[in-house]
């Protein structure tokens, strides 16, 4: 795609039309982009104000009167601007002389209903007395819809005065230039006014006024280096006429035609507020970049967040911790009765988040709170989320994410904690499994069969040494009573080394399955805390963004 600033730095030809539904829609779309990085500007008042001026001027500017070219006629002291100007009227209305450069005030005629007008005139701010109105006869005719406003001096020593004229600049829709032999290479002209008209190239005409008193050589020199002026300020297609409000009909006739192919297009108002757009769109270009969306603050964005956030809870510890639980209880639970005996039965009781024991988590979490240390890791690992999705962006951007990612940072660390309570019920090991209790009941089986072998033979023995008779089953050759004694030893000491790789398989997955689980909270928690206020941010950029490609007339 042609980058905004490709685009604004080509000027659109004098014969390419301005489409107003299309120029309306670019201006539309500059004030979606103000509205969309405003809140993100650390001087919003000072970057948006010519974009929010423009909006505004566009909107009144396009809601008067389409048949009316506004022109002014602006230069410098003594140029014969109010000469040239009634000139062009064939009337007297401007005053000229020493009485000019003291009034601020403008002069406008209109060429057509003066009525018609009006709106555009009250919209100017020129004064009722200062207004006229041309009869439409002969050549005058050409010039129906022309609205000819007669500037005061832009470079008068009255502050006021200058004030009105940046102010009208601002508003017409074609401005023409009027300079004389003497100061048509001003610089205070050329810095102050002309260049600020660079792309303003196609509503812009230069008149070298008082031709009538230079020889004809002297006025092709002067022409020729008014020219290498215009062109080195990037007006080279700029119109540079001769013009004499005295003895110069030629010169005045194409400043005519000019005025009048200007006016008969209907094209300088939309061409003006064009070249205002460009330059104002030119003067934002640097606040967008590279594409960029929610999507560069994806799930693998939250999964890299919850890693760094796994420090602040201690899922290591934890997720360990219900493992060896699971575990010690496992064993506890499925023991041989005579070990377990031998062995002082200990069932480790680990404080629990939600106040109860066996198969909880550890008290880290409950201390998150008052950890500085964990703030300072949750900070961190905020930060390098900014870092990572932010990546390339222009200013004020990245700081702007760098924000949104610590807005809700304090409030972290407890909420943390509060989804690692909620969730304790959920990775706690609390519960008997079904196959714990068949592994027990065994046990039990087999230590009540190595019993009752054992009496059955004591007795057996007790009854052989006062002489009584007994008989004893057998199977083969061993005895029941034997048979049962040292099979209930043996059955219940290989089925207790055969449970406890198991029980430790079962409490290595439980573990896994905890810190899963915890990881899964800390990824909610971080959506939502840290992830979810930066995708805002990334959501505002990429409408600006957007926004100001439409203002630029791209898509």
């Amino acid at each position: 795609m042609i980058s905004i600033m490709e685009r604004v730095a080509t000027v659109p030809p004098q014969d390419g039309r301005v489409d107003p539904a299309a120029l309306s829609a670019r201006i539309e779309a500059l004030q979606r982009f103000a509205d969309a990085a405003e809140p993100y500007l650390t001087s919003p008042e000072e970057r948006l104000r010519p974009a929010r001026a423009l909006v505004e001027r566009a909107g009144q500017r396009l809601a008067l009167s389409g048949e009316h070219t506004v022109v002014a006629l602006a230069g410098p002291t003594g140029c014969g601007k109010s000469s040239l100007f009634n000139a062009l009227a064939g009337m007297n209305l401007s005053p000229v002389g020493v009485r000019r450069p003291t009034t601020g005030q403008a002069y406008a005629c209109v060429w057509g209903q003066p009525a018609a007008a009006g709106p555009v005139l009250d919209w100017l701010r020129v004064p009722a007395q200062h207004r006229f109105a041309r009869n439409l006869e002969g050549d005058q005719f050409a010039l129906r819809g022309l609205v000819l406003v007669d500037l005061p001096d832009f470079d008068s020593v009255e502050l006021d005065h200058s004030a009105e004229v940046d102010r009208l600049l601002e508003l017409v829709d074609l401005v023409v230039w009027v300079v004389d032999p003497q100061k048509y290479a001003d610089r205070t002209l050329h810095e102050r006014a002309l260049k600020r008209f660079r792309r303003h190239g196609d509503v812009t005409l230069v008149a070298l006024n008082q031709a009538d008193l230079l020889r004809a050589d002297e006025l092709t020199l002067l022409l020729k280096d008014l020219r290498r002026l215009l062109n080195s300020e990037g007006l080279g297609d700029v119109p540079a006429i001769a013009t004499s409000a005295v003895d110069l009909p030629a010169g005045l006739g194409e400043l005519r035609a000019g005025l009048a192919d200007a006016v008969s297009r209907r094209q300088a108002a939309v061409r003006r507020l064009a070249g205002d757009l460009d330059l104002v769109v030119e003067d934002l270009a640097d606040l967008v970049g590279p594409e960029a969306g929610e999507d560069n603050a994806g799930e693998a964005v939250v999964r890299e967040l919850a890693d760094g956030l796994v420090a602040v809870i201690g899922v290591p510890a934890l997720s360990e911790a219900v493992a060896s639980s699971y575990r010690r209880r496992a064993v506890a639970a499925m023991e041989w009765p005579p070990l377990a005996w031998l062995r002082r039965l200990r069932v480790e009781q680990l404080p629990a988040l939600a106040g109860s024991a066996g198969g909880g988590l550890t008290t880290t979490a409950s201390r998150t709170d008052a950890s500085v240390a964990q703030r300072v890791t949750a900070g961190l690992a905020a930060r390098a989320v900014a870092t990572q999705v932010s990546r390339g962006l222009p200013f004020p951007w990245p700081d702007a994410i760098a924000a949104a990612s610590r807005s809700r940072l304090y409030e972290l660390p407890d909420a943390l904690t509060a989804a690692i309570m909620a969730t304790a019920p959920e990775v706690r090991v609390d519960r008997t499994p079904t196959w714990w209790r068949l592994v027990g009941v065994g046990q039990w089986v087999l230590a009540a069969a190595a019993v009752i072998g054992l009496a059955w033979l004591a007795i057996g023995w007790i009854l052989a040494l006062v002489a009584l008779p007994m008989t004893q089953p057998s199977v083969g050759p061993v005895p029941v009573p034997a048979l049962l004694l040292i099979g209930g030893l043996l059955l219940g000491a290989g089925t207790a080394a055969l449970v406890r790789p198991a029980a430790r398989w079962a409490a290595r997955t439980a573990g896994v399955r905890a810190e899963h689980r915890l990881r899964t909270v800390i990824s909610d928690v971080g959506r939502e805390y840290v992830v979810a206020p930066v995708r805002t941010v990334l959501r505002a950029y990429a409408q600006a963004r957007e926004a100001l490609y439409a203002a630029a007339g791209l898509r």
